[in-house]
Order: structure tokens, then C-alpha cells, then sequence
């Protein structure tokens, strides 16, 4: 069984044996012992802290394989982007310019350095080990942390973004990164990411060009990139957008990947999303596959079943379910359809 949990000090060797896995700008899962180190604990204080507001909490969360007790996916909530500094962005949005004497109008799109998205909460850090990929065990990995929001929704913003990462090819060349960042750091682009795993976006985001960059000017190929999904990066932009997600003017610094943004409160697994008392039950006529969870905080649970869910009746779940979950009989569940 594949259970979803908090990432634990123990958990070190496993994760950054995910992080050399993860896709190239996956900067919030540097393939560095000290700074994951540091993620951990920080992943830690945040689920010991039992925040009632928003804050700089960062909540990490790993995919375990109960009965070989490795470790095959990882993702994370940042509750606060920008909180300790700028969230940097480039927003996409047309430029016009006008000649009452020729009477032409014309608009020209053009990238600006902004950080306009500090302060929304942001999902951040998916990964999962390729033979599970686009099975319901990616949707768990990535929706779980909606019902963590739900559960705890004080702690979080009105609204929710994430950065799908952006097209780059087998070699790791980004040309959208060569058009336009390697003429302000003698960086390839894969070098750029790690730094920004390793420290932060701020350093290299404010050695960017302050003023707008016509997008025109720019090589085709750097042109295509942008709003871009990387192959190996489209399940989570799929998963996402299917929980009412839409990409909006904003894209990544570095590789122009999309962004994409929903409304808390609109958000599927929120919005639409059920709980039920627990009934535990030696059998279960299964009817559905649900994607479920406890409402705990340090102790939070998640997992994928086939149940025979009615609205408003109590929830039968066998003894192993219970035990992965950390609930008994008449807890309170949380669940939502896959």
C-alpha cells in the first residue's frame, strides 16, 4: 500500500536519491544532502507549529511503499510564496503604443520582471518515480495536498499557484533561457536551476533586466518556449488543471514554463470534496476508487481505496485501511472521488 505522509529526518538518503530523479527545474528538490537537510527540518517545524494564519511555513510531504518502506514520489506546499522574499515572475501581458497622426494602434506582447504572486500559496516539489506515472498514485501524490488545505484551510492563501516547469530538451538546453538569461549569467540553464535549488531565485532575479523584453525580439525558438510544457512536466499540469487550474499572464524566469492559478475555494478536491465517519469494517463492497485522508496536521494520512462511499452515511473501512490512515472508528475522513 502507497501511503502519503509528512517527510520525516529519516527520510534523508531516500529523498535525495528523488531529487537526482527529478526533472531538471524541480528547484525546490535540490540533489544536495545539506539542503534538503535543511528542508526537512524546516518541513518539520511547519507541521509542529499548528498555524491558525497564513505564514512562512513549507510543508513536505513523501510517498511511501508501506510494505518495502521506500520512498517513490514527493511533493510540497509552500503556504506563503514571497513571505521571506520576493516571488519572482515574468508577466506576460501586451504593450501598446499609438499615433494619433497615422492613426494606427498597435500591441506588441512583452515579458516584465514582477512579483506579483507573493503571497498566494504555491504547490511546489512534484515528483514520482516513473512506473507510476499517470497511474491514480500521481493523482494522490499531487491532490492529497488540496485536501491538506482543506483540512487546515487557515493556514493557507485565497488563492493557489504553481509552476509547471518549462521545455528544455534532452541535453538540457532551455532556449528560452539562452535567448534571454545566459546574457546575463554565464550560466547554461541546468546550472542555473541547481543554483536557484541551492540558494534562491532572488540573486539571480534581480541581475534580470529590470525594463520589458518584446517578445518579438526574441528568437522564434525562444518565442515557442514560452508557456511551454516540459513532456516530462504535462501530468502535473494535467492533474491540476482537471481540479479547475488555468494558466494565466505569468510564466517561469528561467525556462517560461506556465503557471497556472485557481481560487482556494474552487478548487475541486475543496470545493467538491466530502467527509464521512469511519465504520471499520472487516470487508468493503467496493463501488469506487476515492483518494482519502485524516484530518491530522503532524500526523496527516493519505491514500488511494476502492470504497462503497454514501453521502452522509458513515464510512466503512477495513483494519488495514485504518492503520494506514492512523484513524478508528469514528474518526473523521476526508474524501474525494478519482
Amino acid at each position: 500500500m502507497l501511503v502519503l505522509r509528512p517527510v520525516e529526518p529519516t527520510d534523508l538518503p531516500q529523498l535525495q536519491q528523488l531529487a537526482r530523479d527529478s526533472l531538471v527545474g524541480v528547484t525546490s528538490l535540490p540533489d544536495d544532502s545539506e539542503r534538503l537537510r535543511e528542508k526537512i527540518a524546516s518541513s518539520c517545524a511547519s507541521f509542529d507549529s499548528e498555524a491558525k494564519a497564513q505564514g512562512p511555513e513549507n510543508y513536505f510531504f513523501v510517498l511511501e511503499d508501506l510494505d518495502s518502506q521506500k520512498l517513490v514520489g514527493c511533493s510540497e506546499i509552500l503556504a506563503t510564496a514571497g513571505f521571506n522574499e520576493p516571488f519572482y515572475s515574468l508577466r506576460n501581458r501586451h504593450f501598446t503604443s499609438a499615433s494619433r497622426e497615422l492613426n494606427i494602434e498597435h500591441g506588441v506582447p512583452a515579458l516584465s520582471l514582477c512579483h506579483d504572486l507573493s503571497g498566494h500559496t504555491l504547490l511546489r516539489g512534484f515528483h514520482i518515480d516513473a512506473g507510476l506515472v499517470r497511474t491514480p498514485f500521481s493523482e494522490l501524490l499531487s491532490r492529497a495536498r488540496l485536501l491538506f488545505i482543506a483540512a487546515h484551510s487557515g493556514g493557507f492563501a485565497d488563492a493557489v499557484i504553481t509552476e509547471i516547469v518549462g521545455y528544455s530538451d534532452e541535453n538540457g538546453h532551455s532556449p528560452f533561457w539562452d535567448a534571454l538569461g545566459k546574457h546575463f549569467f554565464d550560466l547554461p540553464y541546468v546550472e542555473a536551476e541547481r543554483l536557484c535549488g541551492l540558494q534562491s531565485r532572488t540573486f539571480l532575479a534581480e541581475l534580470m533586466p529590470q525594463y520589458p523584453i518584446y517578445v518579438p525580439m526574441l528568437p522564434q525558438a525562444a518565442q515557442d518556449c514560452i508557456g511551454a510544457v516540459h513532456p516530462d512536466g504535462q501530468e502535473a499540469f494535467d492533474i491540476l488543471e482537471r481540479e479547475g487550474f488555468e494558466t494565466n499572464s505569468y510564466i517561469d524566469l528561467f525556462d517560461a514554463g506556465p503557471t497556472l492559478y485557481a481560487r482556494t475555494a474552487n478548487i475541486r478536491s475543496i470545493a467538491k470534496g466530502q467527509t464521512a465517519t469511519v465504520d471499520q469494517q472487516a470487508t468493503i463492497d467496493a463501488r469506487g476508487r476515492y483518494l482519502l485522508s485524516n484530518d491530522g496536521l503532524h500526523g496527516f494520512r493519505a491514500i488511494v481505496a476502492e470504497l462503497d462511499y454514501q453521502p452522509g452515511q458513515p464510512l466503512a473501512l477495513t483494519p488495514a485501511l485504518c492503520a494506514a490512515l492512523h484513524v478508528t472508528d469514528g474518526s473523521t475522513i476526508r474524501l474525494t472521488s478519482l
